[in-house]
């Protein structure tokens, strides 16, 4: 028996999600919170490099704002976001109505860590991205679903 492109992707996705999860959750079993979300930070500052080189190697983009959107909303696509993108003379704006990484936060009974992890994980992660693409661009997290607001706003300008 052998699993569908679409099977296999999700098998990934759960992998990847649970693996993110878990070793959070171990390294603050022993160490605390405070120090798995320092820790988590530190991931946060490698792993977009590697999804944004791989992501532009994959699609054929390089430099500039024009291949960070398209790179960026590849990946948003892949890991189940739902979103908008608006574009802007300085740049563009990403509108998150989903957050399958908050999602899985409320439904493991974490809501209330929710926006201290997102706070901080969303701005290291979407910070490395730009400066992956353009050390000019800017961004900037102008809402959150964590922190109670409908949605999520992205803003990258430069």
């Amino acid at each position: 028996m052998e699993l569908s492109d679409e099977q296999a992707a999700k098998y990934l996705h759960r992998c990847y999600t649970a693996a993110d999860g878990l070793w959070f959750m171990k390294v603050e079993e022993r160490y605390g919170f405070d120090a798995a979300l320092e820790v988590d930070n530190e991931v946060w500052k490698v792993l977009p490099k590697l999804q944004a080189r791989t992501l532009k190697s994959m699609l054929g983009a390089h430099r500039g704002k024009d291949a960070l959107l398209t790179c960026l909303t590849a990946k948003l696509s892949l890991e189940g976001f739902e979103f908008e993108v608006e574009e802007h003379t300085r740049g563009f704006r990403i509108t998150i109505s989903r957050c399958p990484w908050h999602s899985l936060m409320v439904k493991s009974g974490r809501e209330g860590l929710s926006k201290e992890v997102g706070t901080l994980i969303c701005n290291t992660e979407h910070k490395v991205w730009a400066s992956e693409f353009d050390e000019e661009v800017r961004f900037e997290l102008k809402s959150q679903i964590c922190g109670g607001d409908g949605v999520c706003t992205l803003e990258f300008s430069g």
